[in-house]
């Protein structure tokens, strides 16, 4: 069970624009997990015979007959890596699915934000420059889910200690994405 189920839209629905950039994990660390997770596993890929598993590479649904895998991320490690934060208890590490080989990403003009299923509940945990939790927040997706978003990220960063927000699944607790400071 993935906890996403893809929203029917039609080609003359207006999609909004997201305000803050939902972000993928990384190519390099997308490189990383495919041979080994960050649990230290082998990378595992299937083939997907149902639809909907969500795709931290490219940040949309799976569909039948593609090559995934559920992997072991540690999202804010990786951050920290990358800033010479210091999380110490605070890092964690949880399932995602990606790719099984490398994808070309995220859509260009992918409208709105990912896996925002009206109705689900999201937890979106802010941290600090130095990788401790500054604070969170439960969200039920509203109908207009992207103005629901917005205005939870313009809660969280009009905190200045605010670095960046994880956006997880409050069911399965995997991390959908990461938002950073503008």
């Amino acid at each position: 069970m993935t906890g996403y189920e893809p929203r029917a839209t039609t080609a003359y629905e207006p999609r909004p624009v997201a305000r803050y950039e939902p972000r993928p994990i990384a190519p390099a660390a997308l490189a990383e997990l495919r041979a080994t997770d960050d649990a230290g596993r082998p990378c595992a890929p299937y083939t997907e015979t149902g639809a909907g598993a969500p795709l931290r590479c490219c940040l949309r649904g799976s569909e039948p007959g593609e090559r995934i895998a559920l992997v072991s991320y540690a999202p804010l490690r990786r951050w920290a890596a990358g800033t010479g934060a210091a999380p110490g208890a605070y890092d964690e590490q949880g399932p995602v699915f990606i790719h099984a080989e490398e994808c070309a990403g995220p859509a260009p003009a992918r409208p709105g934000y990912p896996f925002s299923r009206p109705g689900a509940l999201r937890t979106l945990r802010r941290y600090d420059a130095r990788g401790h939790i500054a604070g969170g927040r439960l969200l039920e997706i509203p109908a207009e889910a992207e103005k629901g978003f917005d205005a939870a990220f313009d809660e969280a960063f009009a905190d200045p200690e605010v670095a960046l927000v994880h956006v997880r699944a409050v069911e399965y607790g995997c991390f959908h994405f990461e938002v950073r400071r503008p």
